[in-house]
């Protein structure tokens, strides 16, 4: 029997680091600062450079990320916030407990995030402008609609331009959820430039839970944006509402990071665009050990997209099958995520099914996490791959091919993508 293949490393690295973090808790014991402090606004700079935004606030977690965005920037309670349901439950959790209500918009079939033109559709055909206040009114509900959050999902940003435009068009709050996405760049055919996750909206959201690519060593999220009255309210809301000490100008949250946190996080900013570029590799490896298996889909990036592939996420029809049969091999895997939100337990009877969802239901089903952290050796993923390979010919062969097989193995290369380093890692590891 082979070692175990981990579905994520979360040892190794912090091992490496360990005199450093270490460092962090000596620090904060001999100063005292444990809540607040200049750990704290010291990442919040080095996080706001990193995003190239003006402001970064710390925050407790993801969610109260997502949370104090959507009040800060004025989504009322009663309003309609739109998102996708292929997500985790912290992005409707955040639109609940702000008082607002989820209406979901299909996924794009290649990149999983929002379709542009599913938006579109959704705001034509289901909203009317109010010709006197401006705002946009859902039709049935009379509701108003005041926001929408791009998922940016498994490293990979949504496609902004689109989304940004018709935000514009139709007076909504662009707030990204940008919890997996921490160094992914965007192309902005508006702005003629690349720019980085966080950067894309009125603010952002993002998540340092431990297994992300920044991770804290415990819960820990951040607010990015330019906007100085937004960030302010948010320093202000994960504060009890004080805007200093026991002067309350409304109620608030216990949201805070911890400097504990923060100094870790200052730490392990410093290598993150190492292990992003480490983990772009791997899953150009994981591209080319996999270009011959025409009934796997592997992950897209289109030529505006430059991901960090948190998750390595391919498609299969066969998906529950494949996951036992590399348990089987000692290859740990992950589903992200196998029930789409507005079929969970948790939202039965709720009006956010307004549109179509197929395609986030489909892909559901087949979606299936590879093991892809920095650190993994090629022997490893070529054990993945074999195993694999070994599958498709056990299970798949007889199935029909998927359509979009072959033509998300041509358009999954980005320009220059080094094939014959993949070749190279593949055939030494063989070796």
């Amino acid at each position: 029997m082979h070692d175990p293949i981990p579905f994520l490393d979360l040892v190794t690295p912090h091992e490496d680091m360990t005199e450093e973090l270490v460092a962090v808790f000596r620090d904060a014991l001999r100063t005292g600062r444990f809540i607040g402090g200049p750990a704290v606004e010291d990442f919040e700079s080095e996080f706001a450079t990193f995003c190239g935004t003006r402001f970064c606030v710390g925050v407790g977690s993801g969610t109260d990320a997502l949370r104090f965005a959507l009040i800060a920037a004025g989504v009322a309670p009663g309003s309609i916030v739109v998102t996708v349901p292929n997500t985790f439950i912290a992005t409707t959790e955040a639109i609940s407990q702000a008082g607002a209500q989820t209406h979901f918009i299909d996924i794009d079939e290649w990149t999983y995030t929002m379709d542009a033109k599913k938006l579109k559709e959704y705001l034509e055909t289901q909203c009317v402008i109010d010709s006197q206040t401006g705002k946009t009114i859902h039709r049935r509900s009379q509701r108003p609609v005041s926001a929408v959050i791009p998922v940016h999902l498994y490293g990979q940003t949504a496609d902004m331009d689109p989304i940004s435009m018709l935000a514009e068009h139709y007076n909504l709050v662009v707030i990204e959820d940008a919890c997996q996405a921490h160094g992914a760049m965007y192309f902005s055919r508006n702005d003629d430039r690349w720019k980085k996750a966080g950067s894309l909206g009125r603010a952002a959201a993002f998540s340092f839970y431990p297994g992300k690519n920044l991770g804290a060593c415990g819960e820990a999220g951040a607010v990015t944006t330019d906007d100085e009255e937004l960030a302010r309210k948010v320093r202000v809301l994960r504060d009890h509402g004080q805007r200093k000490k026991y002067y309350h100008d409304m109620e608030g949250y216990n949201g805070r990071l911890d400097a504990i946190q923060a100094g870790i996080l200052s730490v392990k900013l410093r290598r993150l665009p190492g292990w992003n570029e480490e983990r772009r590799q791997l899953a150009r490896c994981y591209n080319e050990l996999f270009s011959a298996q025409e009934r796997i889909i592997i992950p897209r990036e289109p030529p505006w997209s430059r991901g960090v592939y948190h998750l390595y996420v391919i498609r299969t029809q066969r998906r529950d099958e494949l996951q036992a049969f590399l348990a089987e091999r000692n290859i740990t895997t992950g589903l992200h995520y196998p029930v789409p939100l507005h079929l969970q337990k948790a939202y039965a009877g709720t009006p956010g099914l307004v549109t179509s969802l197929s395609v986030s239901e489909r892909t559901a089903a087949e979606i299936i996490s590879l093991p892809l952290f920095p650190g993994m050796t090629a022997l490893q993923q070529v054990r993945v791959a074999d195993a694999l390979k070994e599958f498709a010919t056990l299970c798949l062969d007889k199935l029909e091919k998927p359509a979009l097989a072959n033509l998300a193995t041509r358009t999954s290369w980005t320009p220059g993508m080094p094939n014959r380093r993949a070749r190279e890692r593949y055939h030494l590891a063989r070796d």
